[in-house]
């Protein structure tokens, strides 16, 4: 399996970068560049060579911005989950659905669709992170960066989700990490069965009835507060 010979098994993400304005191009330039080349040849089959040939640069360029290509993943990983992040959070907080007249199953089921929607199923971006999933497992050190990365998002995505529920009227129940590790797993798991089915719209819709199904099992009612979107002022109090 060829690899650049400064393949790391440590992902040296915490060395500090002076980053320029002409740096960071040259940067987002090489990682675009990767995420073509990974996913036509497969990480593993990926060379240092061939991502700065497809982003017109040199090998010094690369390594100004990357110890190796495990730092790059990384740098991709964490630009994906930020831009992803920062969707979902404009989804949760959005007021543009409309859920007065509607039962508690229909507003969790309209504010499910509303994240879900921002939340993304790439082809590309899926087999890129499945191949480095199994690269990461086979190595100690990048399968605890990668576990600590996860926990990261975890922790982000967390409180989120509670102010996003909070607007539908539901709690969580018990820890909100559960549900958390729950929602992520049924992510990766429909993400295969919408990108292998040749009915899209129906795995997609699957994929939102399950999201569903899930929330509920691990919410309840939130009896304490009414809350009505776009509207300010007292809360009332129910029950």
């Amino acid at each position: 399996m060829p690899t650049s010979p400064a393949r790391s098994t440590e992902p040296a993400t915490d060395t500090p970068r002076r980053v320029t304005k002409r740096r960071g191009q040259t940067r987002r330039r090489l990682l675009d560049a990767a995420v073509e080349v990974f996913a036509e040849n497969g990480f593993g089959r990926s060379t240092v060579e061939q991502i700065c040939e497809r982003g017109g640069y040199t090998r010094g360029a690369f390594y100004s911005n990357f110890a190796s290509l495990d730092e790059m993943f990384f740098a991709m990983w964490e630009q994906r989950s930020s831009a992803m992040l920062a969707q979902i959070r404009l989804a949760a907080d959005s007021s543009s659905i409309d859920l007065s007249g509607l039962t508690p199953a229909e507003k969790l089921r309209a504010g499910t669709e509303l994240v879900l929607g921002v939340v993304p199923v790439d082809d590309q971006w899926y087999r890129i992170n499945a191949e480095f999933t199994a690269h990461a497992l086979r190595n100690p050190s990048l399968k605890k960066a990668l576990a600590a990365r996860e926990d990261t998002i975890l922790a982000t995505i967390v409180p989120i989700l509670e102010k996003a529920l909070h607007r539908l009227g539901r709690r969580v129940v018990g820890d909100p990490r559960v549900l958390g590790r729950a929602l992520v797993a049924l992510h990766d798991g429909t993400s295969v069965q919408c990108l292998i089915e040749d009915d899209d719209a129906s795995a997609r819709e699957l994929r939102l009835e399950l999201f569903t199904h899930v929330v509920a099992a691990y919410t309840e009612p939130d009896t304490t507060h009414t809350h009505t979107p776009g509207k300010r002022g007292p809360r009332d109090r129910t029950g």
